[in-house]
């Protein structure tokens, strides 16, 4: 048997390749949209993908497995559980499998079971895997979004990203009895999670690869609780706001991911050509890190750096109903490329990308004799006099669960994903002084603000966590 982990750090997304080497078959499960990579890998290790699987709809990238098992010719089977809502459109026209709890299935002697671990959506499907040349007993389990290194899945994305009024209690109560299926296993047990760290699709997720069953009953605060009600109240309690992009991605999968198209590379823009784009009132996002973007940028433009978090914020903030433009390192020391940054917006279907520009462009701006602007930061003290004398307006763009924990005395709370559709709320004069817990998420949302047209925007050096180490007041 060989296990293959595929990671996607801006996704924090994982997905395996579980194979046969017997009989060279093998499955792969939550495949995301980059499928050549497990072509790629599936060829390398000299075994053919005969069966693609997921554990759910997903609600944070676009599901490859439609795609993969088209290009494989290979089985696609998928979850039959949740009721009519929330079963997958496609799955008929796409002659998949359907799978309900208990079913099971074999790739080559490696044996799945297929069990209905309802909560974090109404179809999940955790898979136990056995390797049957070796014994009859379950050797590891692809839980999906049901249960993750020292967490588990939220249950509320059907009510807070997809609009399901009323569903989020009866969620959290389906979780907590699934986690119940989790008893008769062995301590033993591989849990082969489907995100890390960071991901969105849960509030407490460890950085460890995979677990056991064991450590996690040790470990996990989900199973150890005991009263259905303590747990109810505690995972639901401080879950981040979900990226605005999840409603659209649960749409998306349930409804048909379509391939992806072979694109013709974007149109690169000299300065003439960027100015009428911006002229024209065209989104444009400048991808550069951002100290670069406070130290000089375009103005109208928006900074969302490729770093980690890219993905998130691109869902988040880039509405997908309209064409924008990129400004992007294609030859500098921080050089990314073009193809990444669109690779990276295609897996959360983001590819109205209509043309880009290097970041040279910024410097040759300025040459061109127009004016560029920059992001000004104050320290904590500044800030604070500057709030004191009513000279500013504080606006904190952290989380509901970050501002409940303690905040600067008299802010404005609008968390960085609302920003675009509460922007009215700024209205006025004053100056903004903008800031988060450490200082990236306020960088997003002061280059939002001048975009927008906002009154003089100010940047707070270090954040929350600056303020706090000053000593300044907070209030909760």
């Amino acid at each position: 048997m060989l296990v293959k982990r595929f990671y996607d750090a801006k996704l924090a997304q994982a997905s395996y390749l579980v194979a046969s080497t017997g009989t060279g078959h093998a499955i792969v499960i939550d495949p995301n949209r980059d499928i050549e990579q497990y072509l790629l890998a599936a060829a390398d290790e000299g075994v053919a993908i005969s069966h693609v699987t997921e554990t759910h709809i997903h609600a944070d990238f676009v599901s490859g497995s439609r795609e993969l098992a088209a290009r494989a010719q290979a089985q696609l089977l998928l979850s039959n559980e949740g009721g009519p809502d929330w079963r997958y459109a496609f799955a008929a026209d796409a002659g998949a499998v359907l799978l309900e709890d208990g079913n099971r299935f074999d790739v080559g002697s490696v044996r799945f079971e297929a069990k209905h671990t309802p909560g974090h959506t109404p179809e999940h499907l955790m898979f136990l895997v056995t390797d049957t040349s070796a014994d009859d007993q379950p050797l590891a389990a692809v839980t999906g979004d049901f249960l993750f290194v020292g967490d588990v899945g939220r249950p509320d994305l059907l009510e807070r990203a997809a609009h399901v009024a009323g569903s989020m209690d009866g969620a959290a109560r389906a979780l907590f009895h699934s986690l119940r299926v989790l008893e008769p296993l062995p301590d033993h047990l591989q849990i082969w999670p489907g995100h890390g760290a960071g991901s969105a699709c849960g509030k407490g997720l460890g950085a460890l690869p995979q677990s056991t069953l064991g450590y996690e009953r040790r470990t996990n605060w989900a199973l150890k609780i005991t009263s259905e009600s303590d747990f109810v109240r505690q995972v639901l309690e401080g879950q981040p706001e979900p990226p605005a992009y999840f409603a659209a991605m649960k749409r998306i999968n349930r409804d048909g991911p379509p391939a992806r198209a072979a694109q013709a590379a974007p149109d690169c823009l000299d300065v003439d050509r960027l100015a009428a784009v911006l002229e024209a009132g065209t989104l444009v996002i400048d991808t550069r890190p951002a100290a670069a973007f406070a130290k000089a940028h375009i103005p109208a433009t928006m900074n969302i750096p490729l770093n980690r978090s890219f993905t998130t914020w691109a869902g988040a903030l880039v509405p997908y109903t309209a064409p924008f433009y990129l400004i992007v390192d294609q030859h500098g020391p921080n050089a990314h490329g073009l193809q990444e940054v669109l690779r990276d917006l295609s897996m959360i279907g983001l590819e109205q990308v209509a043309g880009y520009a290097d970041t040279a462009v910024v410097r040759e701006w300025g040459a061109s004799g127009r004016p560029t602007e920059n992001v000004p930061r104050v320290d904590a003290g500044r800030a604070a006099s500057m709030a004191r004398e009513h000279a500013a307006i504080v606006l904190d763009v952290r989380s509901r669960a970050e501002w409940s924990g303690g905040h600067v005395p008299g802010a404005t709370h609008i968390p960085l994903a609302e920003l675009p559709r509460r922007m009215e709320q700024l209205s006025g004069e004053r100056p903004i002084i903008v800031h988060c817990q450490g200082g990236a998420r306020s960088a997003i949302a002061a280059s939002l603000l001048l975009a927008r047209g906002a009154a003089p925007v100010h940047d707070l050096a270090g954040g929350f966590n600056e303020w706090q180490a000053a000593g300044l007041p907070s209030e909760c």
